[in-house]
C-alpha cells in the first residue's frame, strides 16, 4: 500500500513534455524556419548587389578626380576614357580588363563594369536603359538611381 501510494505521488510530481506538446514545439519551429530561411536569402543577395553598385559607384567616383587630374588625358577633350591601368590608382578592388570609365561632354559618365553583370535582383536595381544581369555599362546618372533604389 505504502509502495502504490509513493508511486502515485512520483507520478504526480514529474514534470515535462508530453509528446504532443513536443511535437507542436517543433511545428512551430519548423514553420518559423520555413518563413526565415528565404527571407535571410534575400537579405544576402540584395546585399551582394548593393556592394557591386557601391563599387562602380566608388570607381566612377575615383575616375572623376582622375579625369580632372588629367590622368586619362586631356580633360579638355570631347571624350575621355580612364582604362584599367589608371583606376587601379583609384579603386581597391580587382578590375577586370574591359572596366572604364569614359566621359563625353554631351553625354557625361559612363562606366563600364563587368561584375554589373553579377547582380541577381533584376527588377530592383533597372533603371532606364541599364539593365542589370545583362548590361556592364552604366551612366552616372542611372547609377545614382539605382543607388536610390536601393532601400525600396
Amino acid at each position: 500500500m505504502f509502495k502504490k501510494l509513493l508511486n502515485k505521488k512520483l507520478l504526480k510530481n514529474q514534470k515535462g513534455l508530453t509528446l504532443i506538446e513536443l511535437l507542436a514545439v517543433i511545428v512551430i519551429l519548423a514553420i518559423i524556419a520555413a518563413i526565415a530561411i528565404p527571407a535571410i536569402g534575400n537579405i544576402i543577395s540584395n546585399s551582394k548587389d548593393k556592394a557591386l553598385l557601391s563599387d562602380a559607384a566608388g570607381i566612377l567616383a575615383g575616375a572623376k578626380i582622375a579625369i580632372a587630374d588629367g590622368a586619362c588625358g586631356d580633360p579638355g577633350q570631347a571624350t575621355v576614357t580612364c582604362d584599367k591601368k589608371v583606376l587601379e590608382d583609384v579603386f581597391d578592388g580587382e578590375l577586370n580588363d574591359k572596366d572604364n570609365v569614359v566621359y563625353t561632354k554631351d553625354k557625361g559618365y559612363s562606366i563600364t563594369y563587368e561584375n554589373l553583370k553579377n547582380i541577381k535582383n533584376k527588377s530592383k536595381f533597372a533603371v532606364d536603359t541599364f539593365k542589370p544581369g545583362e548590361s556592364t555599362t552604366i551612366t552616372d546618372k542611372q547609377l545614382t538611381k539605382a543607388m536610390g533604389n536601393v532601400d525600396k
